[in-house]
């Protein structure tokens, strides 16, 4: 190609890929193999010291896998990225690198059932604590700040209630900290929101959702922005300090700004194990694909059925940026011009049962714990996902008794409003 700079759909197809070398195939092999024949016995002890780059073991990095790093780092608009098994996985890879026992993040209070669920309960183990914050109110997160605190965590769109994160504020009171923000982007993608355009430090996913889009693969991914200072104040000794297990290399010093995705894989990865299956790679390389025309599908799907369901009598509100008169439309506006994304919830008059009873009348929606995925998709949270939490925890969360989530797919919008009519009114 000329220099000119590839647009988001182009990227999205050809990012990181090339024909293959040995038989010139054009989709992206899946290189199904455990491990990979060295060169000779110095190639061998050079990429276990770090002093090359290269395959050794799929644990660690497979070609296949490399291409989807490649490719939503571009997307992202990071310098490197590291895939691994899931989105959940991704959150312990990146704060492994961050905290020490004893040590603290600050989280936007709505957040995804099952990261809430991680942080309150299995990160004490680790000895990681978690400070809530409100995203609608940026001084909590100002005054959550402690010496302790190592990182600040929050979601673009959040789940379950679709509503949109004031990126660039928390951005501020991170950087006044001396902290790294880390974005959950699944709900956006990047075809919606890119959070390092707006001050994220490092941003993560669910590949399982938008991005692979189709609902038949598990993965995570890690994306560093390539803008974070480890060297600084010797708060994050993973990446500035020596490593005695690569000769005493300082992870910052030698790869300056990829230096954290390169700690999630050598440090992570390497130990902790959560690989990402290749065969799943390839699935969700395949759909990232067709990602900017599905999203923009999703988005548009989105609104009409919100528009519908905001004029029904059954309906008490609807939570979704996409409406002018939601709370959170000017936010959508500056940073999800396309789109307010796809998932967005609505409370019943008839509240606890009436949305118990909405997800059984459904017949077009799937009942399943899953968003993003090109069917449309229904969940009632406080029965399921947001079950593990006290009735205050779930309102805080946007998960309250009266509440149902949708992820909005790709189907013809006419269709899914009459199947939502047909369940309404039963």
């Amino acid at each position: 190609m000329s220099d000119r700079l590839p647009g988001f759909s182009t990227l999205a197809v050809h990012a990181g890929a090339q024909p293959d070398p040995t038989t010139g195939a054009r989709a992206t092999p899946i290189y199904q193999t455990t491990s990979f024949v060295f060169n000779d016995a110095d190639h061998a002890a050079s990429l276990f010291g770090l002093q090359a780059f290269g395959n050794i073991y799929t644990r660690i990095g497979n070609p296949t896998n490399a291409v989807l790093e490649e490719r939503v780092a571009a997307l992202e608009g990071g310098t490197a990225a590291l895939a691994v098994a899931s989105g959940h996985a991704a959150q312990v890879v990146v704060l492994q690198q961050l905290l020490q026992p004893g040590d603290e993040f600050i989280a936007a209070r709505k957040l995804y059932g099952g990261s809430i669920n991680q942080f309150t309960h299995a990160f004490k183990s680790f000895g990681w604590n978690v400070v809530w914050a409100d995203s609608d109110d940026i001084a909590s997160f100002e005054r959550a700040i402690t010496p302790r605190t190592k990182a600040i965590f929050i979601e673009s769109i959040a789940n379950p209630g679709g509503s949109i994160t004031d990126i660039e504020a928390i951005s501020t009171v991170a950087r006044k900290a001396g902290v790294p923000l880390i974005v959950d982007n699944t709900l956006a993608s990047p075809y919606l929101i890119r959070p390092i355009d707006h001050g994220a430090d490092i941003v993560v996913h669910s590949l399982t959702k938008f991005l692979g889009g189709h609902g038949n693969s598990l993965g995570g991914i890690i994306v560093d922005a390539g803008t974070f200072d480890w060297s600084t104040g010797g708060k994050y000794p993973m990446l500035s300090e020596p490593r005695p297990e690569y000769h005493g290399i300082r992870l910052q010093e030698t790869f300056g700004n990829f230096a954290f995705a390169i700690a999630c894989r050598v440090l992570g990865l390497r130990d902790l194990g959560p690989a990402l299956s290749p065969f799943n790679a390839f699935m969700i390389l395949t759909g990232i694909e067709t990602l900017p025309l599905r999203m923009q599908k999703h988005c548009d799907n989105a609104k009409a059925v919100a528009e519908f369901l905001a004029g029904h009598p059954a309906v008490a509100s609807v939570s979704y940026a996409g409406l002018a008169s939601d709370k959170y439309n000017q936010l959508a506006r500056k940073y999800a011009p396309k789109g307010a994304g796809a998932v967005f919830t609505f409370s019943l008059k008839g509240g606890y049962d009436a949305g118990v009873s909405l997800v059984s009348k459904l017949q077009l929606f799937s009942h399943l714990a899953n968003v993003g995925d090109t069917r449309s998709l229904v969940i009632h949270p406080a029965s399921t996902t947001h079950s593990q939490l006290d009735d205050a925890a779930k309102v805080k969360s946007g998960a309250g008794p009266d509440v149902v989530r949708l992820s909005i797919g790709i189907e013809d919008k006419e269709d899914l409003i009459a199947d939502l009519e047909q369940a309404l009114g039963a």
